[in-house]
């Protein structure tokens, strides 16, 4: 089994990018860049507070963080953690790619007359 990543981190990563607006708000983030929570919100049709609320959640995961630039909070994607969910997915394809290239030899000296 492939759990060479902490399965807690990336449980809080999934987690958090399970919900839709969640991952909205990441594709948003990833796309234009620091935002105010309040631009964030926007994008969205549900309240100032139900936004930050997801946002909070982001952070928690480590997904996101906030940064302060004079009175202004931005919010801004925090890519290298996801680098934990690519390395997850690339054991796992690493894992399949060998045993469908055992498959093949199976099947090929099946067919060897």
């Amino acid at each position: 089994m492939v759990e060479q990543e902490s399965p807690q981190r990336l449980t809080e990563i999934f987690k958090a990018a399970g919900d839709p607006t969640r991952r909205a708000i990441l594709t948003l983030l990833a796309q234009e860049g620091p935002l105010r929570v309040t631009d964030i919100a926007g994008h969205f049709d549900m309240s100032l507070n139900s936004v930050s609320k997801h946002i909070k959640v982001l952070e928690a995961a480590g997904l996101a963080t906030r940064r302060t630039e004079w009175r202004e909070h931005l919010i801004e994607i925090r890519t290298e953690e996801l680098a934990h969910v690519d390395r997850w997915f690339r054991d796992l394809r690493s894992i399949w790619a060998l045993r469908l290239e055992a498959l093949d030899k199976l099947l090929t000296q099946e067919t060897d007359p």
